[in-house]
């Protein structure tokens, strides 16, 4: 079954409202999610072949399924337009406290409202195996299990092994790498 060709004109209103893109540049999102995507839906491997062309050299599948399960706003597996255009408002438009939102979801993976010291692991072992050797990265930093010990060092004020969100933002002003993995799209957009 095959979308609707066009947003009507309320869908462009509701989207205009609950992003940062106008009329123009939603309807020309559409088309090319239309052309991508016929069904109006992004499967979970179509994801994944979506970063795959960003990250030739490394793997990118497990980064972009935790991405994915947050972009899936309604956990159906499938990304509809509305998540899509939310999500990528977010991500490459939104202020620096809606991009730390987005960012505490991602590595947030229990949704517990923290993040554990192995929740941050898993999202940063997803990253190192994306980047692969295309960043050569200092001593501190050389495995997934340095880099977020430095990270809870840093951000972990209480020191009781999770961080709470206002931990996590913080941390993260001062720390830029936390959220620069969200700018993928910048270049697009």
């Amino acid at each position: 079954m095959r979308s609707p060709s066009k947003l009507s004109k309320e869908e462009l209103l509701q989207l205009q409202a609950d992003t940062r893109f106008d009329k123009k540049e939603l309807q020309q999102w559409y088309k090319g999610f239309l052309k991508d995507c016929p069904s109006g839906k992004l499967s979970e491997e179509g994801f994944q072949n979506i970063y795959k062309q960003f990250f030739p050299n490394g793997d990118s599948s497990e980064f972009a399924s935790k991405v994915f399960h947050v972009f899936d706003r309604d956990g159906s597996g499938e990304i509809d337009f509305k998540e899509f255009i939310c999500a990528l408002s977010i991500t490459s438009r939104g202020s620096v406290e809606d991009k730390l939102e987005w960012a505490f979801q991602l590595y947030d993976l229990d949704k517990d409202g923290k993040i554990s010291f192995n929740e941050m692991l898993e999202i940063v072992k997803a990253i190192y195996k994306m980047v692969g050797s295309m960043v050569q990265l200092p001593e501190d930093e050389s495995t997934p299990e340095k880099r977020v010990r430095k990270i809870f060092r840093m951000m972990d004020k209480d020191e009781n092994g999770f961080l709470d969100k206002q931990e996590f933002k913080e941390g993260s002003q001062r720390d830029e790498s936390i959220v620069s993995a969200l700018s993928l799209y910048d270049g697009l957009v």
